[in-house]
């Protein structure tokens, strides 16, 4: 294992997943009454993730769907999540009820393990180790849950204008890392 290189993926990771970013999503969630099981979320995140890792390109060549041809369509994605971050419009809206549980479908997937973060991984499996790339995933899962454990009393002790300059400067690196990839796969 390679500690650059974990360190690497893991902020690449850490970009494109954004639960810093998503922060603000998940607080008005759970605002409008959504509930969040922080293991639940992380742990279908982590099974999303790392059966991508393994399997994706494989699901992908049996749907005749080319690696170079989903990174860009998921850079086209996290260009537009990044849009949406530093603009503050949405482009992608989920409808729940309120008291309903939102731990696997919108948190875990795709606010999580989207198809910019998949679509990350199958960039990253080119030049990291799997292990690495592992590791990685591991360190952003134990961010992340940290994080859902914590939104209540993030909600109540982060200002609302710290949540939205952080929300803007994570779109700018999204955006940024959307056409490196674009760059990466043309």
């Amino acid at each position: 294992m390679n500690v650059t290189s974990v360190i690497s993926v893991s902020l690449v990771l850490f970009t494109v997943i954004d639960i810093i970013g998503t922060l603000p999503i998940i607080i008005d969630m759970k605002k409008q009454g959504t509930v969040i099981n922080a293991l639940s979320a992380t742990f279908a995140a982590a099974l999303i993730m790392i059966s991508f890792l393994f399997f994706g390109p494989a699901m992908l060549g049996f749907l005749g769907i080319e690696i170079g041809s989903f990174a860009m369509a998921g850079s086209l994605i996290l260009f537009l999540i990044g849009l949406e971050m530093l603009l503050g419009i949405r482009f992608f809206r989920d409808k729940h009820e309120n008291g309903s549980s939102g731990s696997i479908v919108p948190i875990a997937f795709p606010l999580l393990a989207g198809v910019g973060t998949l679509t990350t991984l199958l960039s990253l499996k080119i030049e990291h180790s799997s292990n690495n790339i592992i590791a990685g995933i591991l360190i952003n899962l134990f961010i992340i849950y940290i994080i859902l454990r914590s939104t209540d009393w993030l909600g109540e002790k982060l200002p609302p204008a710290a949540l939205n300059t952080l929300r803007k400067v994570f779109g700018i690196i999204l955006i940024a890392i959307a056409i490196q990839m674009v760059r990466d796969n043309v």
